[in-house]
């Protein structure tokens, strides 16, 4: 943003032979407590207390994950954080075969009910679900249950192709897209209303920015309109082929279209109004409201939208966009106007004086609506670190301290060098540098736009932890009297595993008990799995399926018979990654 402050003149060779009057040392003391201004504003709005996510997590289940239960449930809870709502297909229950269990599921609020609509007899389910958190951004996961006892093998169940939840790189680029354009075109029209002086002599430039403005309404409109059809497609995870399915359009956000017709509505009646001229105060206002419709309504939907207090966050991102579209706009049009202006010396510095009356106030917007809204979305330090959004986040940070780095460059050294410039020649060269680093500034703002087209897409919450798979099978052994017994789990991972269990005399042969010993596993604390079904794979070899929910320290309890009355029990531990 170029902070730049001219004072208007009453004549060309007043604005051409008026001495500076602000030293350099005053400038940098300036800067300094402006600076030292906002970090404390920042520092403030980070000690805030951390929000809740702004993204739905999976907070329980019912059955819980990897249980056995005696008879099949009639409907199966997931319990979430926060609000979440259905896609077509989004839930669906296989058997241990993959064969597909007829259900029916409701969402309302944060509870998802699963209603098995058939018998599904014994053995392992596995309940695959796919929702929308409150915040427009896909969850997917599965739960896997048994009933009566797990199966001796469960086969993945085929669902979609591509069940990823992280959002497609088309979406991003039309995200970003959507976003630049809005943002500047509404930015122009707003640098034409309030700041670009009634004059028949800014005619010219006036024409150029209502061209750019017409060109950034139709990209605006283009992005947006495709980003629609890109998100119901995004939420539901399937194909472009779905939007051939009534039901993926019926699926998104009644919102989602409303915010989508309110920024093409809202720039195409600014973008009119400005060709037809804004000769009176009423079209003026008219011009500005659709504006700022425009801009503000993306704030009802993303991130948002699981934050709270909500009302805090939606007004600090409006406030966000309104002071980002003000920036990139008004640099935007200064590069355009100035070199229309350049004869025109007196324009030149009404233009100038204008547009610099807001914008120290709209660097601050940005400092501050940015900061609070990274907290209260991101909730902690590890999120910035630890996380794909937190990682674009400190990128957008980056990018933005330079643009606001540059901006500060303008205004406290350039503009006072070119103002105690005494030579034409001087004073020319300054105005030269000055127009270059204006642009600089846009082009730097315009990165930071296209971080944030691909920042509003990405989940704040952090990625699950990739579990560290052991190649070997876990051992454990013990003895019970004279028999060594010997327990293999394999794979040593979390879901489907078999667990063997070998009976060994002291000469390491395999040997019997009285009859085939009972397994029943557990964690130790709160999960118990039950009694394991066990076959019999040879002379002292016995085998059991099991699907364990999660790593840890499980304990198998073997109940060996030595006799019609003698059952000896000993625990062997299994820990899991």
């Amino acid at each position: 943003m170029s902070l730049t402050t001219v004072q208007p003149a009453d004549s060309v060779a007043d604005v051409e032979h008026a001495p500076g009057t602000t030293s350099m040392r005053g400038s940098v003391q300036r800067a300094a407590r402006l600076a030292a201004a906002l970090l404390t504003a920042v520092l403030i709005l980070l000690a805030l207390p951390a929000p809740a996510h702004a993204h739905a997590t999976l907070v329980s289940t019912d059955p819980a994950q990897g249980a056995v239960v005696e008879d099949a449930p009639d409907v199966v809870r997931l319990t979430f954080s926060e609000g979440v709502s259905l896609v077509p297909k989004g839930v669906r229950v296989f058997d241990a075969a993959g064969d597909e269990i007829a259900s029916d599921a409701t969402a309302r609020g944060a509870e998802l009910a699963v209603t098995l609509e058939e018998d599904p007899g014994a053995g392992t389910l596995v309940v695959v679900w796919r929702v929308v958190s409150e915040d427009g951004h896909p969850i997917s996961g599965s739960l896997a249950f048994s009933i009566g006892a797990p199966s001796a093998e469960v086969l993945a169940p085929e669902v979609a192709d591509d069940p990823a939840t992280g959002p497609p790189w088309g979406l991003s680029i039309v995200t970003w897209l959507g976003y630049a354009a809005l943002l500047l075109t509404t930015g122009l029209v707003a640098f034409v209303v309030l700041f670009l002086p009634d004059h028949h002599l800014a005619d010219r430039a006036r024409a150029r920015l209502v061209r750019a403005s017409r060109a950034g309404a139709v990209t605006a409109g283009l992005a947006w309109a495709i980003g629609v059809p890109l998100t119901a497609v995004y939420q539901v995870g399937d194909g472009l082929g779905a939007l051939g399915d009534g039901a993926t359009w019926a699926s998104l956000d009644p919102l989602e279209y409303g915010v989508a017709a309110a920024v093409v509505g809202g720039v195409v009646l600014a973008v009119v109004l400005l060709g037809r001229g804004l000769v009176d105060r009423a079209r003026r206002t008219v011009a500005l409201v659709a504006c700022g419709v425009a801009v503000g309504a993306p704030a009802l939907t993303g991130h948002t939208r699981g934050v709270t207090p909500e009302v805090l966050a939606v007004g600090a991102d409006v406030l966000h966009l309104l002071a980002g579209s003000t920036w990139l706009g008004g640099l935007v049009a200064l590069v355009l106007v100035l070199p229309d202006l350049g004869g025109r010396r007196t324009l030149a510095a009404e233009v100038l004086d204008r547009f610099s009356v807001v914008a120290a106030g709209v660097l601050v917007a940005l400092v501050l609506t940015g900061a609070l809204l990274a907290w209260r979305i991101a909730g902690s330090w590890g999120v910035l670190l630890e996380t794909g959004y937190g990682r674009l986040l400190m990128v957008k940070v980056a990018v933005a301290a330079v643009a606001v780095a540059i901006a500060c460059w303008n205004r406290f050294a350039l503009v006072p060098r070119l103002q105690d410039a005494s030579r034409r020649r001087e004073r020319r060269a300054g105005a030269g540098l000055l127009g270059r680093t204006t642009a600089a500034e846009a082009g730097v703002l315009v990165a930071v736009l296209l971080v944030t087209g691909f920042l509003v897409d990405r989940s704040p919450e952090r990625e699950p932890e990739v579990p560290v798979v052991a190649t070997e099978p876990v051992v454990d052994t013990t003895r019970v009297g004279d028999i060594e017994v010997r327990a293999t789990l394999a794979p040593p991972t979390t879901g489907p595993v078999t667990i063997t269990v070998e009976l060994l005399d002291a000469d390491g042969q395999p040997t019997e008990g009285w009859s085939a010993p009972s397994l029943r596993l557990s964690d130790g604390a709160e999960l118990d799995l039950g009694d394991l079904p066990a076959t019999s794979r040879g002379p002292g070899v016995y085998s059991a399926p099991a699907v364990l929910p999660s790593g840890g320290e499980w304990r198998l309890q073997v109940s060996l018979p030595l006799s019609e009355f003698e059952r000896p029990v000993t625990v062997l531990e299994l820990p899991v990654p």
